[in-house]
């Protein structure tokens, strides 16, 4: 499974540790780096540290594809984003130039956003500490989503904000707003990437739309026009699924065809009754099943966590879990529900326990079987 917090066994899983909450990080404060050997009475094995990390995203901390000893993060080292790559068996460890965002199946490449543009338009979700070049340029062309080469860690700008803020937009005029993207993914062949672009006039709200690309960063075109797209991930090399709002059903999830791809229409729905709000939506191994989640609902302030049965349309819910008032905005832990490779096992963060921010594992057991 492609940027996961379980290594191959899914023996260990991967976390961080902070000694505070219920504020923004400062440029200074670190987040300790470990994994949990969940055959071990869930013993923590501190890894290392970081200093370029946020409260929505972390740090990029995952296993190294088609390792069962490499993880990677990202960190801030003299005035520079980087990412580290650690062998938790040896703890040889090497440094990389370039932070990122996503890793290829393969992981021999990476992609990344610009960390600096993000936290400078949207404080709370990418890095502070350094402060963005770009800041007073509406959509500059020396910055955006870069292609990164894992084994030298040398970056290379692929799609340039430029670039894509030039695409005409069927609901009017965009060349005045500001610009950024987030959410690179990588689709299972590594062939193609999608990613959120995303726009803002003054001081109001986002207007976002869906693009892909091949992993050169060519054949740059927009699968979702709609001006809402929001979570989403791969089905497959051929299907996105994301939140979007069009005309044929308002807010839903739709199936998008790779956009070199017309093979599905994007008025289909998935799980409409099912799955009526938007969450962090992922495949399980099969394709079958979707983990997804919710932000927190009603007085009670509740994250609903559930399985979706594609083939059956049926809903198999996992558990409701409260936010305290404190976590709003970029201070919220959504539950971002990531499985192990062979999707018997979850993991979730949730504040409900009375403890602060925790990492809360479940076994599926027949759930995913049956």
């Amino acid at each position: 499974m492609t940027n996961s917090i379980f290594d191959p066994s899914a023996r260990y899983a991967l976390g961080m540790e902070v000694g505070f909450e219920h504020r923004p990080p400062t440029p200074e404060d670190r987040v300790d780096v470990g994994m949990v050997d969940l055959c071990d009475g869930d013993r923590w094995i501190e890894l290392g540290e970081s200093r370029a990390w946020g409260w929505q995203a972390g740090l990029m901390l995952r296993w190294l594809p088609r390792s069962d000893s490499e993880i990677v993060w990202n960190d801030r080292v003299d005035g520079r984003f980087v990412t580290h790559s650690l062998n938790v068996g040896t703890g040889q460890r090497r440094t990389l130039g370039h932070p990122v965002f996503t890793l290829s199946r393969d992981g021999v490449s990476a992609l990344a956003i610009d960390f600096l543009r993000l936290e400078d338009m949207r404080p709370g979700y990418g890095y502070m500490g350094i402060q963005d070049p770009w800041r007073d340029v509406l959509a500059p062309r020396e910055t955006g989503n870069h292609a990164v080469d894992l084994s030298t860690g040398a970056g290379e700008l692929i799609v340039s904000l430029a670039e894509a803020a030039a695409i005409p937009y069927p609901r009017g005029d965009i060349s005045a707003a500001k610009h950024l993207f987030n959410v690179l993914i990588f689709n299972p062949s590594g062939s193609h990437f999608l990613f959120l672009h995303r726009w803002r006039f003054g001081g109001g709200g986002f207007h976002t739309r869906m693009l892909t690309a091949r992993a050169d960063g060519s054949g740059l075109t927009v699968a979702d026009h709609s001006g809402f797209t929001s979570h989403l991930t791969w089905r497959d090399d051929r299907q996105i699924l994301a939140w979007s709002r069009r005309p044929s059903h308002g807010d839903a999830n739709y199936p998008f065809p790779n956009a070199e791809d017309g093979s599905c229409g994007p008025d289909q729905i998935v799980g409409k009754e099912r799955m009526p709000l938007n969450g962090h939506c992922t495949y399980l191994f099969d394709n079958s099943w979707v983990l997804n989640d919710t932000y927190p609902q009603g007085d009670e302030r509740l994250h609903d966590l559930y399985l979706y049965h594609v083939p059956s349309d049926r809903r198999v819910d996992l558990g409701r879990f409260h936010a305290p008032p404190a976590c709003t905005d970029t201070l919220r832990c959504d539950l971002h529900p990531r499985s192990s490779p062979d999707g018997s096992e979850i993991v979730i963060d949730s504040t409900h326990g009375g403890h602060g921010r925790q990492m809360y594992l479940f076994k599926l057991g027949e759930i995913v079987a049956a």
